[in-house]
């Protein structure tokens, strides 16, 4: 089996290293493995899905207007 670097994955994924990093773990990249201070990945392994965003798109928070603001106007 061929293994991919941490740098190589996040080349691939177009993600940062740090996020490879994290997702390996996490224990979120199936196969990876820890080898000496470097993680390798499974070339086949496939991208996890971002689990951050759980409707599929990005909601901007409701910003309340503050009625007391200082203004003198």
């Amino acid at each position: 089996m061929k293994y991919l670097s941490s740098a190589q994955a996040a080349e691939k994924w177009a993600v940062s290293q740090r996020w490879v990093i994290k997702l390996c773990e996490q224990q979120r990249i199936e196969g990876a493995q820890r080898a000496g201070s470097t993680w390798i990945i499974p070339e086949d392994a496939e991208k996890p899905a971002d689990a951050r965003i759980k409707s599929g798109k990005y909601i901007k928070p409701k910003v309340k207007e503050d009625a007391g603001n200082g203004s003198t106007n």
